[in-house]
């Protein structure tokens, strides 16, 4: 499908606008064409999709339709909507993300879950997450959790741009802070909490994740090293020395590793309070608790 044909849809009712966008995203092989249509012509337009189902039959005016051809093309290539939009949903709330930073996933969404089963909900903790990203999963939990505080650690400059912009759109800014360090550097504070999703996946493997991912997601964020466990090891060490006595870890893990993470939990004085399964049936996160 031609660039020219896409651009054709400037002078067509948003009905067909639509309809043409959805077969060219259908012809690309894009998993769901029809949702992808209308959210980007949403964005697009600076509306809601229900503006586009009451107003089918009226011309999409030109200045938006510049807008579209340019995110039909890029999704037609297989960038990932929530690079598309800046927009993605995790918990409760809507996190600003870009290439910079991995997208939130709903497995993750088992951390978040799983504190709030841990601790009441009006506890006074102090919260660390190491490799932070968006901010998404330390801000939805000091969202949940209003007597909490926060830290957020990242070895990328402009990831924790984008979680300091999350905390100031989520009204957190005086609950969180945000440094740039590598986890081996980071030497502030005692925690009651650690939380982290660290990149699992073994380099070697990193070309076999889905197009969306390897093309356009950070490699920073997904790469495991030679066995994937090299970020896993770094965090847990790290957790060793500025955790409290009995305070908890909560560590999101890839799916063929939960026995090794286990064992190197035991090794630095952790107690294994449960793994947890993902939404797909496999080993997602390891609860732990320093004793």
């Amino acid at each position: 499908m031609s660039l020219f044909i896409v651009i054709t849809l400037s002078f067509f009712p948003i009905k067909n606008t639509l309809n043409n966008a959805v077969k060219i995203l259908n012809e690309s092989k894009i998993k769901n064409p029809i949702l992808d249509s209308e959210i980007l012509l949403s964005q697009a337009i600076n509306r809601d999709r229900k503006y586009i189902f009451l107003n089918s039959k009226e011309n999409l005016k030109q200045k938006y339709s510049k807008n579209f051809n340019n995110l039909i093309v890029r999704r037609r290539k297989g960038e990932p909507i929530a690079y598309l939009i800046n927009k993605k949903e995790f918990w409760k709330q809507s996190f600003y993300v870009d290439q910079n930073v991995l997208i939130p996933r709903p497995d993750t969404e088992l951390i978040i879950e799983q504190v709030l089963k841990l601790f009441l909900k009006n506890s006074k903790l102090q919260i660390l997450d190491i490799g932070t990203g968006s901010g998404c999963i330390l801000l939805s939990l000091l969202k949940e959790m209003p007597n909490c505080y926060g830290i957020g650690i990242d070895i990328s400059k402009k990831s924790i741009n984008i979680s300091k912009y999350n905390a100031k759109m989520l009204q957190l800014t005086n609950k969180v802070k945000f440094y740039q360090s590598d986890v081996d550097n980071f030497k502030i504070g005692k925690y009651d909490l650690i939380v982290s999703n660290p990149p699992y996946i073994e380099v070697l493997n990193l070309k076999y994740l889905e197009n969306d991912v390897v093309n356009f997601e950070p490699k920073l964020a997904l790469n495991g090293g030679i066995d994937g466990f090299s970020k896993i090891r770094k965090v847990i060490d790290k957790a060793t020395v500025l955790i409290k006595k009995n305070g908890k870890l909560v560590l999101e893990i890839g799916f063929n590793q939960k026995n090794k993470v286990q064992e190197m939990l035991r090794k630095k004085g952790f107690y294994i309070n449960k793994t947890l399964k993902d939404y797909g049936g496999k080993d997602r996160c390891v609860i732990s608790t320093k004793i």
